[in-house]
């Protein structure tokens, strides 16, 4: 079986949020079609995430070794069992799913510090002296990032606006994920007609994107 994990970042009820909504309406079109995968979520609003402190690493972004990991107090080996978690969870999926609003130009903070737990040496990238490379490329992977923004934003303007969408991307691509799509809902605005408007709009692109994202 593969793995595709939905990973949203939103405190909203899915029924509140346009980019939660449009999420689900994927991940159940992509598990209809695609029977061998199983559904794993993380709600970055509900789970703990770490904050990543000196003493939870050897160097860089390697964890503790055993001996200096057994000094640690109860609490902060629980912080790292769940750094390590995280990051296992992640590098064990196939198929990776962001639903996200777009925050001044970026993304809720909860995603970065998720973001910095999963790149971790010697699961996710490895990290020598004189160079970084993804590990992820061990076999095909994909991602895929929804975002919603009230405005409409012109398409000549994407690359200096959507600061979030093109970090995740980027750290994506770093990692060694083979495949990045992205799907926008733009203009929700602020009433229900040109939220609804907006959810329509993303939603006629699923179908395109499911054929799409598995395509090796």
């Amino acid at each position: 079986m593969k793995t595709l994990l939905y990973i949203s970042i939103n405190s909203k009820p899915e029924n509140l949020s346009s980019s939660k909504t449009v999420a689900r309406k994927f991940i159940n079109a992509f598990l209809e079609k695609h029977k061998e995968f199983v559904l794993e979520e993380l709600d970055l609003y509900k789970t703990h995430i770490p904050r990543l402190k000196y003493e939870y690493f050897e160097n860089r972004n390697s964890i503790l070794k055993k001996e200096d990991f057994n000094k640690l107090t109860e609490r902060e080996k629980d912080e790292v069992h769940k750094i390590v978690e995280l990051v296992d969870q992640f590098k064990n999926a196939d198929l990776y799913v962001f639903a996200a609003p777009m925050w001044n130009l970026s993304f809720p903070a909860p995603l970065k510090e998720y973001i910095d737990c999963v790149v971790m040496d010697g699961k996710t990238v490895s990290i020598n002296d004189d160079k970084i490379e993804g590990l992820l490329n061990d076999r095909y992977r994909a991602a895929l990032y929804i975002q919603s923004s009230g405005a409409s934003i012109p398409w000549l303007l994407k690359i200096v606006m959507n600061k979030g969408l093109n970090y995740v991307e980027d750290i994506m691509k770093f990692m060694g994920i083979k495949k990045f799509e992205e799907l926008l809902v733009d203009g929700t605005g602020s009433t229900e007609k040109e939220k609804e408007k907006a959810i329509a709009s993303a939603e006629d692109k699923i179908n395109e994107i499911v054929d799409d994202i598995w395509r090796k």
